[in-house]
């Protein structure tokens, strides 16, 4: 069983593709949870009407306002509200294919990692297997060791957005807990990354600029606290 968790900010539009293509390559039990926040009333319908016509698919309102660190406060939330042995890192922006779930399972299985990378087919450095921007995490991992400081967390919750996911995957490298799903495709549909035809995945848009907003600042606490893993 594996809960999908995916924070919600809007874009409304890309939830079709992303329950399409979840719902028609997963073939293990899953559960789409999805996490709105307050005063996000369009996007939060469509995620109910959703709801309405798939029973894998739960939606929760956050008690508070999408300011900084907002989509590790949804993971954790996610977590605590879920009880499945495996947890996506989701997003909105995602295409999931053939075979991601069983894949990622067959690695989690093989080398015992409680932080499996997934392939985003988007960032190199993704693609060389050393990084995952949504990876899938083994229950008993965040049970057993939490974040490097914190007992029960997914994720540190002091980054605005950016380099959370770095932290969780260092952390899991320093304690032997990381393997790298090369086949198990879980496409990010991010104005970055090239689509191959001329153009971009996607398009920028006000949730994307929010998570860019504070690079220097994200990146500033990732080096202040990076001696924490590194010094196991």
């Amino acid at each position: 069983m594996i809960d999908v968790l995916v924070p919600v900010l809007g874009r409304g539009k890309a939830l079709g593709l992303l329950v399409h293509s979840l719902a028609e390559t997963t073939t293990v039990p899953w559960s789409l949870y999805f996490l709105c926040s307050p005063g996000d009333e369009e996007t939060t319908e469509k995620c109910l009407l959703i709801a309405e016509t798939l029973h894998e698919v739960s939606v929760r309102t956050v008690p508070w306002k999408p300011e900084g660190g907002d989509w590790a406060k949804k993971i954790n939330l996610g977590y605590l509200e879920n009880r499945a042995p495996f947890m996506l890192l989701g997003a909105t922006d995602l295409r999931f294919h053939i075979r991601w779930d069983t894949e990622a399972l067959l690695v989690a299985q093989e080398t015992g990692g409680g932080v499996i990378g997934t392939n985003d087919l988007g960032n190199p450095t993704v693609m060389r297997g050393r990084h995952a921007t949504h990876p899938l995490v083994r229950r008993s991992y965040v049970e057993e060791h939490g974040t490097i400081d914190e007992p029960g967390k997914v994720l540190h919750e002091g980054y605005d957005h950016q380099w959370v996911d770095n932290e969780l995957v260092e952390t899991a490298k320093a304690r032997g807990a990381w393997a790298f799903a090369k086949n198990s495709h879980v496409e990010h549909l991010h104005p970055f990354w090239p689509d191959g035809k001329g153009g971009k995945k996607g398009e920028m848009d006000a949730t994307y600029e929010k998570a860019l907003s504070s690079p220097r600042k994200d990146m500033a606490l990732f080096r202040s606290r990076r001696r924490l893993w590194l010094a196991r």
